[in-house]
């Protein structure tokens, strides 16, 4: 008898977690490779969970795919790999259970980090294998990303006849990540061909219930999932669950009256967990009918954070000129210096003060701390820069809230230098996303969505700077990067430094196509090896050689090399303002009094500017 026919009027056990057990008798590694060199441990496990009443097995197959095994150097053994997963679960099976071939989803919460052709490619490539095989049927599983799902649902629908299984897994029960109902998501699968649609991994049973609590019985699908033993916990060293077999023997029943007729468990389960479901479920007949009272969709309340204190600059560049300095928090615990230029800097009258995020990887105060005491004590607007070095999604998201709750709504979104080029070269780079992701997390955040797709019960209101490097060989791969970040929500951009009236120029012809507005960057130098410096060692910072001979023939004179260095920003400001708008300026080794007459200088040819424009478009 076929899998659906034996769904049809039973519910079916299904087995536990591999990984689990692989974990726990010490393998840390890639647990598919194990197909190859441990095939007897694979068979006993497959063994142990037939013995213990499982109906349904499943293949040591889930991350056997090219873009999971080329972590490992693995990526030209998926036939090999996937072969031998199927040849162990039959071997083991005996014509006793099913034996599913099983494939796991690549996309968790950065959708964009794999494109969809690559998931075609890798997906089709192992689909193959296990089909070349003659399993009973495909489990998909562990699905965050419905577009992913959906799209491989399609594919597998096509290329075989054999019964599929298709589970997402929900970060908090009712929604996907993308805020999706679950009922809805679940519908669509089975509209796309699923045979079985389901739950599986993240929930233990208590939330998996409280989901299945608004999911419908399907049209003609059935339903399925496999709960996780618990919360993991970490103790000495290693990562372990705790789940009670008791506890899944006493929630058995409440899945049978839920609709489930495939019954299973994820991480943390083991033999004992499917042997309490097994002496509850075994051979029991499914129910047929259910009410589900489906919640109304959630209405994310707009923000109930007080209005901006300040326009935001991609608004306020927009209609006139605007003068934004960065000014880094200090590497020492003393902020005198720092504060004393932040209160210039406000009476030359610029609208932000902007603190770099431990820039070069070199630590400094915290730059959230500072901002808030600039916008409490000041009353000025701090933005604060937010690179993804330091902060896994956790701690960045967290961040952000804290940003939000303080009232601070600017923010500039960077990679980050590489730790190792900083104070603590041992240090780890955390990267959970590039600059991209992060613009398009805090975006979601300003839909009132968390990085998981939660509601948060209130919009933030951020204005998402984006980062430019005028200074590569390739200008209009730069540009095509600005419109990517576009794309994924930056609102404008702020560049790094300038040296020349040739590139200025150069940068206006190549993105005066943008809507976004760009704060051109200038720096004022301070002597020739500051020069020298900046042009041979710091990343995305190139000085043209006449500047560098200027700044050279000053010699070792303080004095005259810092005023030949704001001669030579005044006359970039003037180009700069017919060009642009936005003008950000860069405090050297917090030399405020610097940009602080540079700012004052700014205000003064843009007000000019402006004068000169009002008589030229005058009739008399």
């Amino acid at each position: 008898m076929s899998l659906l026919e034996k769904l049809k009027n039973q519910i079916l056990i299904a087995d536990g977690a591999m990984g689990t057990l692989l974990y726990s008798y010490g393998v840390d590694s890639c647990s598919e490779e194990l197909n190859l060199s441990q095939p007897e441990q694979i068979q006993n496990i497959h063994q142990a969970y037939i013995d213990a009443g499982a109906d349904v097995i499943q293949t040591n197959s889930y991350a056997a795919n090219y873009l999971k095994l080329q972590r490992y150097g693995l990526e030209d053994s998926v036939k090999e790999i996937n072969s031998a997963a199927v040849r162990h679960a039959k071997q083991a099976a005996q014509n006793n259970a099913y034996v599913l071939g099983t494939m796991g989803g690549n996309r968790g919460i950065k959708t964009n980090s794999i494109t969809i052709e690559e998931i075609k490619r890798s997906f089709r490539e192992q689909l193959y294998c296990l089909l070349l095989e003659g399993v009973d049927g495909i489990l998909l599983e562990t699905f965050y990303d419905l577009e992913e799902l959906e799209t491989i649902l399609t594919i597998a629908r096509k290329e075989t006849k054999i019964p599929i299984i298709a589970q997402v897994s929900l970060q908090e029960p009712g929604f996907l990540q993308d805020r999706t109902p679950v009922n809805d998501a679940l519908k669509r699968l089975e509209g796309l061909g699923a045979d079985v649609v389901g739950l599986n991994c993240r929930l233990g049973p208590h939330h998996m219930l409280l989901a299945l609590e608004q999911i419908e019985l399907p049209k003609h699908a059935y339903l399925s999932a496999y709960p996780n033993a618990s919360l993991p916990t970490y103790t000495d060293g290693k990562f372990h669950y705790e789940g009670d077999p008791d506890y899944f023997r006493n929630s058995a029943k409440a899945f049978r009256n839920q609709g489930v007729r495939l019954l299973g468990g994820c991480c943390g389960t083991t033999p004992e967990h499917i042997k309490a479901y097994a002496s509850e479920l075994k051979n029991s007949v499914p129910i047929t009918e259910k009410v589900v009272k489906l919640e109304p969709k959630k209405i994310i309340v707009e923000s109930l954070a007080p209005k901006r204190e300040f326009t935001p600059l991609q608004e306020l560049v927009k209609e006139r000129p605007s003068v934004i300095v960065e000014l880094d928090p200090p590497r020492k615990l003393d902020t005198t210096k720092f504060f004393q230029g932040a209160k210039a800097l406000k009476e030359a009258g610029i609208d932000s003060i902007t603190l770099a995020d431990n820039s070069l990887a070199t630590v400094r105060i915290s730059n959230e701390s500072l901002g808030y005491l600039v916008k409490q004590d000041l009353g000025m607007r701090p933005l604060i820069h937010i690179a993804c070095r330091d902060r896994n999604i956790i701690g960045l998201q967290s961040h952000l809230m804290g940003l939000h709750t303080l009232g601070m709504n600017d923010v500039l979104a960077i990679t980050g230098d590489p730790a190792r080029v900083g104070d603590f070269p041992g240090a780890s780079s955390v990267y959970d996303v590039s600059s991209f992701e992060l613009i398009q997390m805090i975006k979601q955040l300003n839909e009132g969505l968390s990085f998981s797709g939660k509601d948060l019960g209130q919009k933030t209101d951020f204005s998402i700077a984006a980062a430019f490097n005028p200074n590569v060989r390739s200008l209009e791969k730069a540009v095509k990067r600005l419109e990517k970040k576009v794309h994924y929500g930056a609102d404008y951009f702020i560049s790094q430094p300038v040296f020349s009236e040739e590139k200025l120029l150069e940068v206006y012809e190549h993105t005066k196509h943008l809507d976004a507005p760009i704060y051109i960057g200038l720096m004022p130098l301070t002597s020739s090896k500051n020069a020298e410096f900046l042009h041979n060692e710091v990343p995305g910072i190139k000085i043209a050689d006449s500047i560098r001979t200027r700044m050279a023939q000053l010699g070792d004179d303080p004095i005259q090399a810092a005023r030949e260095g704001i001669a030579i920003t005044k006359s970039l400001i003037d180009t700069a303002l017919d060009l642009f708008n936005g003008i950000y300026l860069i405090t050297p080794f917090l030399r405020y009094e610097l940009t602080a007459e540079l700012a004052l200088y700014t205000r003064q040819r843009a007000s000019e500017l402006r004068r000169s424009t009002y008589a030229e478009n005058t009739i008399y």
